[in-house]
């Protein structure tokens, strides 16, 4: 590991600073890894612990109580990373890693990302799907990038944050139409309440059986 490096632990989780011009209500979030949990770059919770931040403080407007209105569901479909330098690195062996010391890269680190992202309402009913890649390029070296052991993580979670600001673009152009719709459908946990509190369900009384017709008698 490389000593000096930038620490990469605040960016991880930190989303863009760019938030919906209209919030959604309160909502239940999901995620699924897909194919970054090959990757060998994230933890299998930093997809789920970045986008819960991201829909935090950019996507869903704050509620003191548990009611929820449905559910923000984001699948990653494509995540493809990779390693490039190896002839910065046979420079920076040759020069005892000197080079790193003036800013010259060990190596870089890059992850492709596709996601998709669904808004869906109580009844489980599908109001809208987002698409969006991201690319990122992390470069590691001493005192001008990060370590060997951080970059593959961050590369993840920077394609992935790459991939949800240009999902959140497509999102905020309907973001009001989808807020009066999750709320005139209500809250999730409602058609249960309403079952709870409808009157009973009286069966029909069950038909006596059929008495046989007795035979003609001759």
């Amino acid at each position: 590991m490389l000593g000096g490096c930038h620490s990469g632990s605040k960016l991880l989780y930190q989303p863009s600073p760019l938030a919906l011009s209209t919030k959604l209500p309160e909502m239940e979030v999901r995620v699924e890894n897909g194919p970054m949990d090959k990757t060998e770059g994230s933890l299998p919770e930093d997809p789920a612990q970045l986008f819960k931040r991201e829909a935090t403080q950019n996507l869903l407007e704050s509620n003191d109580s548990s009611a929820r209105f449905g559910y923000l569901k984001l699948q990653i479909l494509e995540a493809k990373a990779s390693r490039h330098g190896k002839a910065l690195h046979a420079i920076q062996m040759v020069g005892f890693l000197t080079p790193s010391l003036f800013g010259v890269p060990l190596e870089f680190f890059r992850t492709h990302v596709r996601a998709q992202l669904q808004v869906v309402d109580a009844k489980g009913e599908v109001l809208g799907t987002y698409e969006g890649t991201g690319d990122s390029n992390i470069k590691v070296a001493m005192y001008h990038g990060y370590s060997q052991s951080m970059g593959p993580r961050l590369a993840d979670t920077e394609a992935l944050k790459s991939a949800l600001a240009k999902i959140k673009t497509q999102l905020d152009t309907a973001s009001t139409l989808l807020r009066t719709r999750l709320l005139n459908t209500g809250q999730l946990g409602d058609e249960e309440q309403e079952v709870a509190t409808g009157s009973l369900y009286e069966a029909a009384p069950t038909p006596a059986p059929a008495t046989p017709a007795a035979d003609d008698e001759e």
